[in-house]
């Protein structure tokens, strides 16, 4: 039972914290359910949306910046964004004098009718998020996709019924502050070390990732890596019924792939998703993604036909190994989804060699000594940028790779690989680090690079 229903939010007095997309959502909703509301932003306020602020002002909203409310021991809950973390002074404050401390999901989750779907891992999560969504859209059923991937749950959630499914890309900082929030299928694509410096260690990030199935029960269903030991471990603490999926072994139960064809077996039937090269998006990264999607979608009741022509028609997701085009014979790929270093790496071994790479960033307190050993025998060129470039450039060169390049923005770093590149080569731009030092989020890195590969075009 969802203790929050609408009617108990009522003269309720909230604080929202952090006034990205997912609070300036969670605060409209709160206000109109009839919450007594307050918002607070680490920033300054030319920071935040002034259209919004200026209609929370209209409608007797108090808003706070850079500064702590001097009422914060009186607040019945606080409602933080992903991007704030739990230790801060203000959320202990408020914590300490009896709030109740969750996130923009876990409100939406109370909010809700809908059945939710829950999607989370290190990578890989848009792509399986956004084709679980299509498979959906395809059989019919009544679907919205939401969450990390860019529509704030909250603002689908509360408009949702009983015969709606809640597509959902849960990240680890919003996977932190659930406490009821019960998908009926959940998966953990993956587990590879990241957000280190908002977690600290990778035991609590791997704790935040497994709180997507803690109220599951025996009626529901965690899919899971089975090829990938710290993540399929973290299901014998799971309640739900486990469904693993794999790419190196064959399965009884589950999806797999056994390298020609993949195959989902329920126990009683194992049945054709596709052949593997009928896939139009690649690497074995995303053979995986859509073992995990099938899988997903079979256990919520979607049939395999279905499944199957959703995926054979599946392009892929902008900024994830994004073909942007062809110039003088080099193919140009967007990958600024790869915020880490385990999914540049993949995006490596997805286009396998002849590759000059564009990386840099904030690199989130990351030790790049992987990226550095898997340049070598794929990349010709490094060509670095941002905040943390020095330490990609330090890990290559420990690795032996020197073929390392310096620019100070995008457009540099496109017209040095324009300049290095020759025909059957392909520049990817596949970060390793988040975008915050030098753009707001990945898609806005994203579309720069392909506005630079534009002009290279003219």
């Amino acid at each position: 039972m969802k203790t929050n229903e609408l009617n108990d939010l009522r003269n309720k007095k909230v604080l929202v914290v952090g006034l990205g997309m997912s609070g300036r959502a969670a605060a409209n909703e709160l206000l109109d359910a009839g919450a007594d509301v307050t918002l607070q932003d680490q920033n300054d306020r030319s920071m935040v949306d002034e259209k919004f602020l200026s209609l929370m002002e209209n409608a007797g909203v108090r808003a706070y910046f850079e500064e702590i409310p001097e009422d914060i021991d009186t607040y019945d809950m606080v409602v933080l964004s992903p991007g704030v973390p739990t230790y801060i002074e203000l959320v202990q404050r408020a914590a300490a004098a009896g709030a109740e401390i969750i996130g923009e999901l876990e409100l939406a989750y109370r909010l809700s009718k809908g059945r939710f779907i829950a999607i989370t891992g290190t990578n890989g999560k848009t792509t399986t998020t956004t084709l679980v969504g299509e498979i959906f859209k395809a059989a019919g059923r009544k679907t919205g996709v939401v969450g990390n991937i860019g529509v704030a749950a909250v603002t689908e959630a509360r408009r949702a019924d009983e015969d709606e499914w809640l597509v959902t890309e849960c990240s680890s900082f919003q996977l932190e502050t659930v406490r009821e929030f019960h998908p009926v299928v959940s998966a953990i694509l993956n587990l590879t070390p990241d957000h280190l410096n908002r977690h600290k260690t990778m035991e609590a990030y791997a704790a935040a990732k497994a709180n997507v199935f803690m109220n599951q029960t025996g009626d529901d269903f965690l899919v899971i890596n089975k090829d990938d030991p710290a993540c399929f471990a973290l299901a014998e603490g799971c309640r739900a019924k486990v469904v693993p999926f794999s790419r190196k072994e064959v399965l009884d139960f589950g999806a797999y792939c056994d390298g020609a064809g993949l195959y989902l077996a329920d126990g009683a039937n194992c049945m054709l998703i596709c052949p593997r090269g009928a896939l139009q998006i690649i690497g074995d990264h995303n053979v995986e993604n859509v073992l995990a999607a099938a899988a997903i979608s079979y256990f919520a009741g979607i049939p395999i036909d279905v499944i199957s022509a959703t995926v054979r028609a599946f392009a892929g997701v902008e900024h994830r190994i994004e073909f942007c085009g062809t110039v003088d014979g080099v193919k140009y790929y967007n990958d600024s989804k790869g915020t880490n270093v385990d999914a540049a790496v993949i995006a490596l071994k997805a286009l396998e060699n002849n590759i000059i790479l564009i990386a840099g960033g904030d690199g989130k307190a990351q030790d790049f000594t992987v990226l550095g050993e898997n340049l070598l025998g794929r990349v010709k060129h490094l060509i670095l940028f941002g905040r943390d470039a020095r330490q990609i450039g330090d890990a290559a060169t420990v690795a032996g790779f020197d073929a390392i390049h310096y620019e100070k923005d995008m457009n540099d770093c496109v017209r040095k690989a324009f300049s290095l590149a020759k025909a059957g080569d392909k520049v990817l731009l596949s970060p390793a680090c988040a975008s915050w030092d030098m753009y707001d989020n990945y898609e806005q890195r994203g579309r720069h690079f392909k506005d630079c590969v534009r002009h290279l075009e003219r």
